[in-house]
């Protein structure tokens, strides 16, 4: 029996593996503070993924398109990468070769990927699925506080509220473990569909507020106008701890709550109501997710909620705060150390000559030969196989094919490369489409360290030997390395010397590790970044100050605007997508799973019954979900409760079920993040 962490999301709930009566395993829940000896039903499941009959086991090359791939051993298969990645920098320059990471990889092949990016290849075309998950609140993090840390607390504090505002978070879905912390508080839910979370929010003297999709952020400026003119600022917080408010107040001044009720649909009694039941609260939360942030304003969208909670004085008291709700398994760890465009470990930029010089320092190599930043996650996507974008990409723990928004555009470009490699475990759609593919290690058959959403860096032990033929992902990138020239010791596959190399190069960084050690993990100690070598881990930030340089948070100045498509006579409602209690992410490792596959099957869109009627939907029947990239094939279900202008998809799905066939790749600004949650759609019958 092997004590580790859950494969999932950024809960990383702890849980027993071990052996089962049909000779593969199962895994049950262990104590730990996040998940307090609780799992979902997708951590109990996780064990049957080790058992799966759909595992790869010996690497695959296909050495022409339309060719069947054939099982070939693995020098074979890295020499043939290797030698395809030399010929294309020799011939097209450094940045005709690409890498693209996830967000479920350990901290230690964020860390190597993003040095094999920079220093083996020499590209910096480099980013992640991350960019899909976080970004926005990263970015409103950081403009804000000085750091992005999701949580800048531990869950465990969450206990001590009496009101959290969830602005797009359907926490009794995505992290159900989390919704045990959360009993004690009346709950404010922001979500244009009853969600699970809405439902228990309803039935336990909380609140549901359903703005139309892509009005967050005036229903956020809304409810910061009731709470000032119902009297609710922290003056004395605003003085001493924070600098900006008046010029935020410039624009919320203009937002009073019946203009935001005209807007997002929210009365004005419920947004009045919301902002005294979370500011007269003795200890309140405000939590955003993927909902208010995966819109082309998600930065300003979750600036405004930070605004909303500085104002009332919750961030930086102990029993109060704002954080974010960080998805995916290491989406936290995956962001700082490297394998994001913009950044190298330690959460440091990559146009930073002082870490420039630091990380090249510790990497032996000279500075000025580190590359800049790249391109963000779907930009880099949409280029390559074009005139001026990279030729061959290297992809890691990521399925873009279902992933990415307008998927087909983004699997039409994959197939114009001259070089596919993926690594995965199981033969996901990307993989399909892959030149070559390594067959690679699942959770429990690794060592590493994980960061979950509160910034406590944990260990993840193997539980289990992999399948005869299979490699880690660290073994890979150290096989091509040393084949492109590198010294085998630059590119260590043991992860306790990655992780060694990792705290060495974000020592002094904003997401210091230096301090993180293999004894310190398993002697039980608690770690939360930044954790300096010597000193003991950091669960609650901001405590005495924030992280700028004068040490106060900053109000940003933020404007409602319009989603980048808006509904017209052609494509009259809005599309939002989301995930479910039995699917996660791509669905590449949950629809492998006997119990989660029966319990979500397929793809469905949820519709109000009286919208359905007028497109000529029957409840179970099938409808074509159509925008102007793209249709999905979805089963409808009536829902009676949802708004008659917006329909709900889950994006799990693969073929002609994925939602991100119609969604819209229109990005932040600032972010880069795309607009999965608002675009306009029609709906039609679909009898074939």
């Amino acid at each position: 029996m092997t004590l580790t962490h859950c494969p999932y999301c950024a809960l990383q709930c702890a849980m027993h593996v071990e052996p089962a009566a049909d000779g593969g395993y199962r895994t049950r829940p262990a104590a730990f503070p996040t998940n307090r000896g609780g799992l979902c039903r997708k951590g109990w499941t996780a064990g049957s993924l080790l058992g799966s009959p759909d595992r790869l086991t010996t690497p695959l090359l296909r050495t022409e398109r339309g060719a069947p791939p054939r099982p070939v051993d693995w020098d074979t298969a890295l020499d043939h990468v290797a030698g395809r990645l030399r010929a294309l920098r020799e011939e097209r320059g450094a940045d005709s070769v690409a890498v693209f990471g996830g967000g479920g990889l350990t901290n230690e092949k964020s860390y190597l990927l993003g040095k094999f990016a920079r220093v083996a290849l020499g590209t910096s075309q480099i980013d992640y699925n991350g960019r899909f998950c976080m970004s926005s609140a990263a970015a409103a993090g950081l403009r804000a506080f000085g750091v992005d840390r999701g949580l800048p607390f531990p869950v465990t504090d969450l206990a001590e509220a009496d009101a959290v505002l969830l602005a797009g978070a359907n926490v009794a879905e995505t992290m159900p473990p989390l919704m045990g912390h959360l009993t004690g508080a009346r709950l404010i839910v922001v979500d244009p569909r009853r969600s699970a979370t809405a439902e228990h929010a309803l039935a336990h003297d909380g609140m549901h507020l359903a703005p139309r999709p892509g009005t967050d952020l005036a229903l956020a400026l809304g409810l910061l106008h009731a709470a000032r003119a119902e009297g609710l600022l922290d003056a004395g917080f605003l003085a001493e701890r924070t600098t900006g408010f008046d010029a935020a107040w410039r624009h919320a001044a203009a937002w009073w709550p019946e203009r935001a009720e005209r807007v997002t649909g929210v009365a004005a009694a419920d947004i009045r109501a919301a902002a005294r039941l979370l500011g007269r609260a003795a200890n309140g939360y405000v939590l955003t997710g993927r909902g208010t942030e995966q819109h082309a304003k998600g930065t300003d969208t979750v600036s405004a909620w930070i605004n909303l909670a500085l104002a009332l004085g919750l961030p930086g008291r102990r029993g109060s705060g704002y954080g974010c709700l960080t998805g995916q398994g290491n989406g936290q760890g995956g962001r700082e150390h490297g394998q994001k465009a913009d950044q190298l470990p330690g959460y440091r930029r990559i146009d930073d000559p002082a870490a420039r010089a630091h990380v090249a320092g510790v990497w032996g190599v000279p500075a000025e030969t580190l590359p800049g930043p790249g391109r963000s996650a779907y930009e880099l996507l949409d280029a390559l196989g074009t005139g001026g974008g990279p030729a061959a990409l290297l992809l890691l723990g990521s399925n873009p094919v279902v992933s990415a928004p307008d998927a087909d555009r983004v699997r039409n470009r994959l197939a114009a490369l001259d070089l596919l490699v993926v690594a995965d475990s199981f033969m996901s759609e990307t993989a399909e489409m892959a030149d070559v593919v390594f067959p690679v290690t699942q959770w429990a058959e690794e060592d590493g360290t994980m960061t979950n959403l509160e910034g406590r860096v944990l260990r993840r032990r193997r539980a289990c030997a992999p399948p005869t033929g299979v490699r880690g992902d660290l073994d890979v990138l150290h096989g091509l390395a040393v084949r492109l020239g590198r010294r085998a010791a630059e590119f260590p596959a043991d992860p306790d010397r990655v992780l060694a190399e990792l705290g060495a190069a974000s020592a002094g960084g904003a997401a210091d590790y230096s301090g993180v050690t293999p004894e310190r993990l398993d002697s039980g100690e608690a770690l939360h970044w930044p954790c300096p070598a010597g000193a003991p881990g950091a669960p609650r930030l901001f405590l005495d100050r924030f992280g700028h340089p004068d040490g106060r948070a900053r109000f940003t100045a933020v404007e409602h605007r319009d989603a980048a498509e808006v509904p017209d006579d052609a494509y009259p409602l809005i599309a939002t997508t989301g995930r479910v209690l039995a699917q996660y992410q791509s669905g590449a490792q949950t629809r492998r799973v006997p119990e989660l596959a029966a319990a979500e099957p397929e793809a469905y869109v949820e519709v109000h019954p009286d919208t359905a009627a007028r497109s000529g939907l029957t409840d179970g029947g099938w409808a074509l979900v159509s925008s102007r990239r793209g249709s999905t094939r979805a089963r409808v279900r009536y829902r009676a409760d949802a708004r008659l202008d917006t329909v709900f998809l889950p994006f799990h799905f693969a073929g002609d079920q994925r939602a991100n066939l119609f969604t819209n790749p229109a990005l932040d600004p600032v972010s880069r993040m795309p607009e999965f949650k608002a675009c306009a759609v029609r709906l039609a019958a679909d009898d074939g």
